[in-house]
């Protein structure tokens, strides 16, 4: 990363990307943007956060998992469709402009939403707050991830469907201006997943420009970035739903929106080596290629979701294709293991203690022409 005339130069090893200096500082305004002021938070109050113990021992109950998929059933009375219209690709000059939705390279994968917020700016969410986040215990569980672009940027609908919520009070279900999610917009989508309904969340918008029981196509806008209700600066908060739309019926959006082009999103499970869940467990992940390394941290317990399928309990999303080296720190010894990220895809990997880092076999396709790392 160089700095020249008021550009950032970020090189890679096939692509130049010169990033005005406006775009860094929304960058940085992304890392300390976030949903809750200081002292404030979203309700209701989290579990108390598990630490790291010292020492491993067994089990003396049967591990409580988080909760999976939703309990919900099919709304009867409405279609529910396999899969969103398709939406054409936005334009970036400075970043890779995400794929084509709907994007599914892995039967498994789901990458049906486009980024609420173009490309242009900044619509990756916030590495220190992603879901399941606790900001490292200043905040309630994080149900969403945040985008930190500037004030008034249009914020634009991820999928097609009806508007079913406009206003203040979306957390309650009733007006409220002191609502955490400030001014917010909800959509009940034309399309759904293993006969669930899917919803999407836009939350501490400083304007709207849709109405409830309006339909809006992938892409429209539907209002404006703000910092109404819980936030500390600019941001959009985006969620989503399965099953219903409730607080505690949310799935991870890294695994919902469509990745960056030639980029991938990679997934994963980390346990003891008893297979309970070791939350808020931090994973390093470093590129080969580059040496750029990312952290990312597991979910908190309570309020979040896992997939029905991968049962994660991290994801971070936006890695450009390539080798990585993943690291995991457990009981005072480091563990590592190879690994390539493919593009457009989810990569998943599994922790557990003792038995250390697996990397799940990678689907072949189209986009996956690259060898894996040895």
């Amino acid at each position: 990363m160089r700095r020249v005339a008021g550009l950032t130069l970020r090189l890679d090893k096939k692509n130049l990307w010169i990033l005005p200096a406006p775009m860094v500082g929304s960058l940085l305004l992304l890392l300390l943007s976030g949903c809750g002021a200081p002292g404030q938070s979203l309700l209701p109050k989290p579990l108390p956060i598990a630490g790291q113990a010292s020492e491993e021992t067994a089990p003396t109950v049967p591990a409580v998992l988080p909760v999976v998929g939703s309990a919900a059933q099919p709304i009867a009375t409405q279609s529910i469709v396999d899969l969103p219209e398709a939406a054409p690709n936005p334009v970036s000059d400075w970043r890779p402009p995400p794929y084509a939705i709907p994007l599914a390279i892995r039967p498994t994968d789901h990458y049906y939403f486009a980024r609420p917020v173009p490309s242009g700016e900044v619509n990756w969410p916030n590495p220190r707050y992603r879901y399941g986040s606790t900001a490292f215990g200043e905040e309630t569980i994080h149900t969403g991830v945040d985008l930190g672009a500037e004030r008034d940027t249009p914020v634009l609908a991820a999928g097609a469907g009806e508007i079913t919520w406009v206003g203040y009070g979306l957390y309650r279900g009733v007006f409220d201006l002191k609502d955490p999610y400030g001014l917010a917009v909800a959509i009940r989508h034309d399309f759904g997943h293993e006969q669930q309904l899917l919803y999407t969340i836009y939350a501490h918008l400083s304007s709207t420009v849709v109405w409830p029981g309006q339909r809006v196509t992938a892409g429209e806008q539907i209002g404006t970035v703000g910092d109404t209700g819980h936030a500390s600066g600019p941001h959009l908060h985006f969620e989503v739903r399965s099953g219903e739309n409730r607080y505690f019926a949310t799935q991870n959006p890294e695994l919902w929106m469509v990745p960056a082009e030639g980029w991938g999103v990679l997934a994963g499970r980390v346990t003891d080596t008893y297979g309970r869940d070791l939350p808020e467990f931090r994973v390093q992940v470093k590129s080969v290629e580059t040496e750029q390394i990312w952290e990312v941290w597991t979910y908190a317990l309570g309020t979040v979701n896992s997939d029905g399928y991968y049962q994660e309990n991290f994801v971070i999303g936006d890695l450009p294709a390539g080798p990585y080296q993943l690291e995991v720190l457990f009981l005072g010894r480091s563990y590592s293991a190879f690994m390539y990220v493919y593009p457009g895809q989810t990569n998943f990997v599994r922790f557990q203690g003792r038995q250390g880092l697996t990397v799940e076999p990678q689907a072949h396709a189209a986009l996956s022409l690259i060898p894996p790392y040895p």
